[in-house]
């Protein structure tokens, strides 16, 4: 399995519902922290709404690791 395959099942297995953009195929806190794509909703437009502020307090760069370490 590859890092970024292991980063999505990580994501998944905290919360499963979330939905997010990246463009890289190794993460690091560093790009966890400061790049990722959050998806916030839909505007009035049903355009997608986002954030690089990561808006889910229960997914944090240590829980991730700790699942992806897991896998």
């Amino acid at each position: 399995m590859t890092d970024l395959q292991k980063f999505w099942k990580a994501l998944l297995n905290i919360k499963s519902d979330v939905e997010c953009t990246i463009a890289i195929n190794v993460m690091t806190e560093e790009y966890f922290n400061n790049n990722i794509e959050w998806k916030t909703g839909v505007d009035s437009n049903g355009i997608t709404t986002s954030t690089t502020t990561n808006p889910h307090s229960e997914i944090t760069w240590t829980k991730v690791k700790e699942e992806m370490d897991k896998l």
